[in-house]
């Protein structure tokens, strides 16, 4: 009783006196970090949160270096957009509040061109912007002296990012400059000058002006992504403004009032003007923020910031099971330890005391490590993504640091310390009797509370509830099914393998299995747990990375030109063909007005959020094609071909003016209404880069009745044939856009290149940074196996040391070994890969929106890899227990 209980004296007076539970703790860590026992767990730890870290660390300097590009996007910290000259009091405020201001006016014009000699040319459709000193406020202009220089720097675009994947334009032609405009001049983008015919030095008319151009406008920072700005942009002193005379009453102008100034004035007034905005007396004002950033990269971006943090919850959860296996392997080798320290007379709170103070400093160390290793790697993706924002990222804030540490130490805690904390609980008895005190399961209340502790911070940090959740509780859910299934095995195995009949190896391998049923379902369970890590982000990077990349193939359209009129179709088709486009969108376009939903009248004021207003009071882009486009796909209703009293219509304007199949729709279509129902909605890709409409009709003509055919032209998206490379100092050859322009006058060509090009740059470089990422997800995988393989090691020896007294040979036991791994392995790589699928197309579907389908070859490939992998795990963490002296593993069993 005295050694299996010690006494209240041998508990208040340890019989090495003065040793406290501090010190304990440690000469504990200090011996154990000598013999290796905590080398799994660091490395599990430091892996997770170097992952989580390292992409910590980059969204917080991305999104810190987005605001502040934002600003430059913008034009400025906040700008006022009108319809009108900025109000006046607005003007009042900003200048009360101290802010710095410039105001740009905007609008499209016709631009012609005239040579030195007086000759004018042809016409053309320009965006014309007048800005005053001062602008910009945010960013820099960039310039090149002459139009050689600029197709120069232009036509080498594509072939600088071949060469260099990060992306960005040779700079030597270009300039920067902050300052505008001379008066009597202008800056003129290069596509403007080409299809005018003109270079550095030449003249153009403005309405009443003519005015000289001195230099080739390369980049201006507040672009905007608005249908017009495509336009060739021609950027003028807002001093010859008036001279133009284009400018009257009733001309469609914005006005753009930017202000920046210390953060506090800014946010005071841009609350004020948003406030200001919505008053029914100021009309036509609205407030544009940092939160507007770059409409056309969001979803980009998004889809972006999903894959990284995807990869990085996969990498923390592999280290969550890896940490817990190799902290029940180091509570099994300390059992003996802590045996004989309670002889000893160490109480129970010595011991908890002294080993969670170890896991503690342990937990510490990992993370700091694991913080260095994200940081370190945080540079290897600013290097990948570098073009993403124009200027050096900002440094880190603090918050990355404190998400490392707590990630660390909640691994460690919560899913180390359980088992661990069992030693304390060891008899003294066990000095004597082996066969007591093992370690028993974690009780559920535990595991649940660490488990959901470790999930809500996932959720959380992976900045996507529906990602967060489909991540953690599929994982959740696959743990239960991989057991279940684990424990089925082994019974179909247990009648399957009868004795006399089977070989002995394949006995004595289904005997050691099915001895352990629980080490079984803990073994296949883990297992498949770093193996669906392991195979989810496989078939997410070959085939949900190639399709997001599909959505804007290299081959994309960069050209769309619109206003084409029907007897110019025979025409304008024969000149693609002609020039070498073979492949192009060709749908007609109709200009129609929502005027009624279900009979009811709807303006603006139907609906209250803004985006809605602003679909209601403006016109939309209808086409009409007896099949659906390819790059649609219809996600509810059926198409129906030639159906005059059906139309689809795409999913996201339907959620935002709340329609649905069924509704019916009225349509002023050139002053004629027309009525259709909602047969299906489509899902449109709007990073595609195609040709894409709100409202189309599954008709091949539409007709308003009465024998009146709507007034109808065409869009055409192509890839034009590359522009040549213009020697220094050459007249500009003409191009094939300036040819189109030359030969269809009436035509409005919107050159996307640079759009495109940045989109299909971001892609690259953040496919390179999950790849990347995607090795510590495999690091954190291999763990995961091959602490899962080696949990076993010691039972598998004293049992391996019996069967050898027994008379059976090392080559029998190697067979077994290998039968019992490759069986495991096999199991878990059917279930992980089937899994796999299920959660990739889930992820496909909900999370990244795409359509994604997998081979049915997985399970089967799966099998074979997980019983590979466990095998070469098996065969490096259980090397030594066939090599073990029979006598000194049974001296060590007694």
């Amino acid at each position: 009783p005295r050694m299996s209980e010690p006494t209240q004296a041998s508990r208040a007076q340890p019989l090495h006196t003065g040793v406290t539970w501090w010190t304990q703790a440690w000469r504990t860590l200090w011996r154990d970090a000598r013999a290796g026992e905590l080398r799994l767990l660091v490395v599990a730890v430091a892996l997770g949160v170097a992952a989580l870290s390292s992409v910590s660390f980059l969204a917080d300097r991305l999104n810190g270096g987005l605001a502040r590009d934002a600003r430059q996007l913008l034009g400025g910290d906040v700008v006022v957009v009108s319809d009108q000259a900025t109000p006046a009091h607005i003007v009042q405020r900003a200048q009360q509040e101290g802010l710095r201001a410039a105001t740009t006016l905007s609008f499209p014009t016709m631009a012609r061109g005239q040579t030195p000699n007086g000759v004018e040319g042809t016409s053309r459709l320009v965006a014309l912007k007048a800005v005053e000193a001062g602008y910009p406020l945010r960013g820099e202009l960039k310039v090149a002296n002459s139009l050689a220089q600029a197709q120069r720097v232009l036509s080498l675009g594509d072939q600088a990012r071949d060469d260099h994947p990060h992306g960005g334009l040779s700079t030597s032609a270009v300039e920067t400059t902050t300052t505008i405009p001379a008066q009597g001049e202008v800056w003129v983008e290069a596509s403007g000058l080409e299809a005018l015919g003109l270079d550095v030095g030449d003249h153009m008319l403005l309405g009443q002006s003519r005015l000289r151009i001195s230099q080739v406008l390369v980049h201006e920072p507040d672009r905007g992504a608005g249908f017009m700005n495509f336009a060739p942009r021609v950027l003028m002193n807002s001093a010859d403004l008036d001279a133009t005379a284009l400018v009257q009453p009733a001309s469609r102008v914005t006005w753009r009032y930017a202000v920046v100034g210390a953060e506090s004035a800014t946010k005071h007034f841009q609350t004020w003007a948003e406030a200001e905005s919505k008053k029914p007396e100021v009309r036509g004002v609205r407030v544009e923020s940092l939160e507007a950033g770059r409409p056309e990269m969001r979803q980009t971006l998004d889809r972006a910031s999903k894959f990284l943090n995807l990869v990085a919850l996969l990498a923390a959860l592999l280290s969550a099971v890896a940490v817990a296996l190799a902290a029940r392997a180091f509570a099994a080798r300390h059992l003996d330890d802590c045996a004989m320290l309670r002889v000893l007379g160490l109480s129970q709170r010595h011991i908890t005391l002294s080993y969670t103070a170890e896991f503690v400093w342990v937990g510490s160390f990992a993370s700091a490590l694991g913080l260095v290793l994200g940081y370190a790697v945080h540079w290897v993706f600013v290097a990948l993504l570098q073009g993403l924002v124009d200027t050096a990222l900002p440094a880190p804030s603090l918050w990355p640091v404190a998400y490392g540490l707590g990630t660390g130490l909640t691994l460690l805690l919560a899913f180390g310390l359980p088992p661990v904390l069992q030693l304390a609980r060891v008899p003294p008895l066990r000095v004597m009797r082996r066969e007591v005190g093992e370690l028993k399961a974690t009780t559920l209340s535990v595991w649940a509370l660490g488990i959901s502790g470790f999930a809500v911070l996932l959720v959380a940090v992976s900045r996507d509830l529906k990602l967060g959740l489909m991540v953690v509780g599929g994982f959740a859910g696959a743990v239960l099914l991989f057991a279940g299934a684990a424990w089925l095995a082994v019974q179909v195995l247990r009648r399957s393998v009868v004795e006399g009949r089977s070989p002995a190896w394949l006995m004595l391998a289904t005997r050691q299995v099915s001895a352990r049923p629980v080490y079984a379902m803990v073994q296949v369970s883990a297992l498949a747990v770093g193996l669906l890590a392991l195979a989810l982000l496989v078939l997410l990077r070959t085939d949900l990375i190639s399709s997001w990349r599909n959505a804007t193939p290299v081959n994309a359209p960069n050209r769309f030109v619109i206003n084409i009129q029907p007897t110019q179709t025979d025409a304008f088709l024969q000149t693609l063909r002609d020039a070498g486009v073979n492949q192009f969108d060709w749908y007609p376009m109709i200009r129609a007005r929502l005027v009624a939903v279900n009979g009811n009248t709807v303006t603006p004021d139907s609906y209250s959020e803004e985006r809605a207003q602003r679909l209601v009071d403006r016109e939309f882009n209808v086409s009409f094609s007896a099949q659906p486009p390819e790059h649609n796909t219809v996600v509810a209703g059926a198409w129906q071909p030639e159906d005059p009293e059906g139309l689809s219509i795409e999913e996201g304007i339907a959620k935002t003016l709340k329609l649905k199949l069924g509704d019916t729709l009225r349509f002023d279509m050139a002053g004629v209404l027309h009525e259709a129902r909602i047969t299906s909605v489509r899902r449109v890709d709007w990073t595609s880069m195609r040709a894409n409409f709100f409202v189309m009709y599954p008709v091949s003509r539409i007709s308003t009745g009465a024998g009146f055919d709507v007034p109808t032209t065409f869009i055409a998206a192509f890839r034009a044939p590359p522009p040549a490379v213009v020697a220094q100092g050459d007249r500009a050859a003409p191009s094939f856009d300036n040819q189109l322009i030359s030969r269809f006058p009436n035509v409005t060509n919107v050159d996307m290149g640079a759009t495109l090009n940045q989109v299909q740059s971001v892609l690259s470089q953040v496919v390179s940074a999950v790849e990347f990422l995607f090795l510590f997800t495999l690091a954190a995988g291999l763990v995961v196996l091959f602490a899962a393989v080696t949990a076993t090691r010691e039972e598998r020896a004293r049992e391996y040391a019996v069967l050898r007294a027994l008379g059976a040979s090392n080559q029998l036991l190697a067979r077994v070994q290998r039968a019992e791994l490759a069986g495991i392995g096999a199991l878990a790589g059917v279930l992980a890969s089937t899994v796999a699928m299920a959660m990739g197309w889930g992820l496909a579907k909900f999370a990244f929106e795409f359509e994604w389908t997998a081979s049915p070859w997985v399970p089967l490939l799966g099998g074979a890899v997980g019983a590979c992998l466990a095998l070469m795990a098996g065969w490096w963490g259980l090397r030594d227990v066939l090599r073990r002296s029979v006598v000194q593993t049974l001296r060590q069993v007694v």
